[in-house]
């Protein structure tokens, strides 16, 4: 077993049960449909964290041959798949019939994803920095990369929840549009 995959058995578990767990609170919301509105605000953050953790999967696979085994690669790993973790167990409740409309726990909950999916894609940043220097600056990753931060740092401190949609709507966008524009 190399060192990656000694790394990644640990982040991999993290983020398969990240994502689990918000496919299993999109499961549990769609089973009370009928009696709890589900709403775009927590569709949308709900499809937001589950394309972030599939991208930082897919981050951990091209640095394969960039992470050292080390203590810090392996417990930041953890804090970072933790976060990822808990803030994708944060989209839906744990009991949706509890709500008559899920809009208010997204409004409850939204700033604690998105910092919690803003502080894991700071340190996968500054991660691809250290172990493989700063990628040239392009418009491709200006707009793919790094309007990720100012667009989710308005999405976090904003009060008006169409603000926070059309800002999920741009982070959702660039998912897609990474895989054509190269």
């Amino acid at each position: 077993m190399s060192g990656f995959e000694f790394i990644f058995s640990l982040f991999g578990l993290i983020l398969g049960l990240a994502l689990a767990e918000g496919l299993g609170g999109l499961s549990r919301a769609l089973k009370a449909s009928h009696k709890v509105r589900i709403g775009w605000p927590t569709a949308l953050l709900g499809l937001f964290v589950s394309c972030d953790v599939v991208t930082f999967w897919m981050y951990g696979w091209s640095m394969r041959d960039t992470l050292p085994l080390s203590w810090p690669v392996l417990f930041g790993g953890f804090i970072v798949t933790a976060i990822y973790f808990v803030s994708a167990s944060l989209v839906f409740p744990d009991d949706p019939e509890a709500w008559d409309d899920l809009n208010a726990h997204f409004d409850r909950h939204r700033r604690k994803v998105l910092g919690g999916i803003f502080l894991c894609n700071v340190a996968l940043i500054a991660s691809v920095i250290w172990l493989a220097a700063l990628p040239p600056l392009d418009l491709r990753r200006i707009v793919i990369t790094w309007s990720f931060f100012p667009v989710a740092l308005l999405a976090i401190w904003t009060k008006d929840r169409r603000v926070v949609c059309a800002c999920l709507i741009w982070l959702i966008a660039t998912y897609p549009l990474s895989a054509v524009w190269h």
